[in-house]
């Protein structure tokens, strides 16, 4: 048994120090970099958000939505061959889309056979476990770098220095940090296993850089500010999930219910106030592994729950509203380029974050 006494930090724990800066304007600023990786030998210009591999999210409507502001989508992996085949051929999703897979063989059929039906259209891929300590990701890292040379390949979930280093080193281009930091994930609860958010970006980031690879920060994100902070803790692309589950283009039915306000009208009736929901879940769930697995084998514990959303505005204006945010966090310490971010940022350890007075 061994305890590391320094204490790790989450979004929550820090404030960005403001700088002088010579930006007059949020205008000046540009959220579209450059990305040059370790193995792709592509170049691919945009911003680093990228939608999750959720079942709710990953979705062929909402990835037509970040093409057009050159950002990121990693589709699900419960689409079908002709599900994916159907939608390349009919969108550019060369830079921008990622396709999902486990670590099971039909899904390494599946994607081999996209990749080699369509060498000119989709060329990303995500490995996504939620536990990339295990040997075969390695190996499947390995298996897909000599099978397809070319490829964007993205892989996750770590949160220390060893592994991010090792995958990279093994044929990874991009590697997807966090455990348990997901708005929809109790692994923490379950297991007792996971890192707070910021020092798994700070560690993880610095050990990517000096071999050549990117990482993806993967959940924790409450507030556009996180997304902030952790472009600035050293993430290349931030991930997000449930921040984008409640957007009307997200898969699922709206949900609305009623609910009795303190509040009567003139005639003496109390008034009805009508709310409108998302179904969110996490893909680790009782409920995913029912959905989309045929039922939770036995040898396994639920790792995530499934919650309702408030419905938020479209997606387009989410991500208006995220790359304002972040407009307005470049101008505020001094960074131009958002490839830049990190070289401009400096924390506060703070005790509070925000004033929450009138929150609900």
């Amino acid at each position: 048994m061994k305890i590391y006494e320094q204490t790790e930090l989450d979004f929550k724990d820090v404030l960005v120090k403001p700088k002088r800066s010579y930006i007059n304007s949020r205008s000046e600023v540009d959220v579209i970099r450059e990305y040059k990786f370790k193995w792709c030998p592509r170049r691919i210009s945009g911003t680093g958000i990228i939608v999750s591999n959720m079942a709710t999210v990953g979705t062929f409507d909402i990835a037509k939505h970040m093409i057009k502001n050159k950002m990121f989508c990693c589709l699900h992996k419960h689409y079908s061959v002709n599900d994916l085949a159907e939608f390349i051929s009919q969108n550019d999703c060369r830079d921008y889309v990622f396709l999902s897979m486990g670590l099971r063989q039909e899904d390494y059929e599946k994607i081999e056979q996209i990749l080699t039906q369509y060498p000119d259209k989709c060329r990303n891929v995500c490995i996504d476990v939620p536990n990339a300590y295990i040997p075969r990701v390695k190996e499947l890292v390995m298996k897909m770098r000599e099978k397809f040379p070319d490829i964007l390949l993205m892989v996750g979930n770590a949160v220390t220095a060893e592994l991010v280093e090792d995958l990279i080193l093994s044929g990874a281009d991009i590697v997807k940090c966090g455990i348990g930091s997901g708005s929809a994930c109790i692994t923490r609860r379950v297991t007792g296993v996971g890192r707070p958010q910021l020092s798994t970006i700070f560690e993880c980031a610095d050990v990517a850089h000096g071999v050549g690879g990117m990482i993806c920060s993967d959940g924790g994100v409450v507030y556009i500010g996180d997304i902030c902070k952790a472009f600035g803790a050293g993430a290349d692309m931030v991930m997000m999930g449930g921040f984008y589950a409640g957007c009307p283009e997200a898969t699922g039915d709206i949900i609305t219910k009623k609910y009795k306000t303190n509040q009567i009208d003139e005639d003496g009736n109390a008034i009805i106030e009508e709310k409108h929901f998302k179904v969110f879940y996490g893909m680790s769930s009782e409920y995913a592994q029912n959905k989309h697995y045929c039922g939770m084998p036995t040898y396994r514990a639920s790792e995530g729950r499934v919650v309702e959303i408030p419905l938020k505005e479209s997606i387009d204006k989410l991500n208006q509203d995220i790359l304002g945010g972040l407009r307005s966090y470049m101008t505020y310490i001094g960074a131009r380029r958002l490839k830049d971010v990190s070289k401009c940022t400096t924390f506060y350890r703070v005790n509070t974050q925000l004033n929450t007075v009138f929150e609900k």
